[in-house]
């Protein structure tokens, strides 16, 4: 099964940044991803809904609940993985999931930020298996994300030749 199978299998659907474009610019100036050798680099991602706008904007600890961060999370890897297939033509051509840098929107006192996180992690999973799926991760709890976003990702794929 491919992972594309695995995405409609789950009852999800990646968006499609080839005719709807990505929506990083958005948030500023940037390429949505760089590819150096074998390695694909994506530009930050977010739990940007498919008709547009933010799924639960605000931060964790107070406006975003634990469970809405964990979803944000988990649309923030659909959106990455969108991103990743529009680099790549197939998420076919991962080979594994090196690393995520993740950033959590919350209160000075809110130290459950790994839990967030863990919405991203747990679909990479999902949709590749441990051995492909599950990479290096880092999080990191922020004051504040543009556009009062709750949660973003910045995620490094080891990719096979096309």
């Amino acid at each position: 099964m491919t992972p594309e199978q695995c995405i409609e299998e789950l009852g999800l659907a990646l968006p499609d940044f080839g005719t709807k474009g990505y929506y990083g610019g958005n948030f500023g100036t940037m390429k949505p991803f760089h590819i150096e050798g074998t390695v694909l680099h994506l530009s930050g991602h977010v739990p940007w809904k498919p008709e547009g706008g933010l799924l639960y904007p605000g931060r964790l600890g107070s406006a975003v609940t634990i469970p809405q961060g964990y979803e944000a999370a988990r649309l923030t890897a659909l959106n990455a993985l969108a991103g990743a297939r529009h680099a790549l033509g197939s998420l076919s051509r991962i080979r594994s999931i090196i690393k995520s840098l993740n950033f959590v929107a919350c209160e000075p006192d809110f130290t459950d930020i790994h839990k967030v996180s863990s919405g991203l992690s747990d679909l990479l999973v999902e949709v590749f298996g441990e051995e492909i799926g599950l990479g290096g991760r880092a999080t990191v709890g922020v004051q504040t994300l543009a556009d009062n976003i709750c949660f973003e990702t910045w995620i490094q794929f080891s990719i096979r030749d096309n």
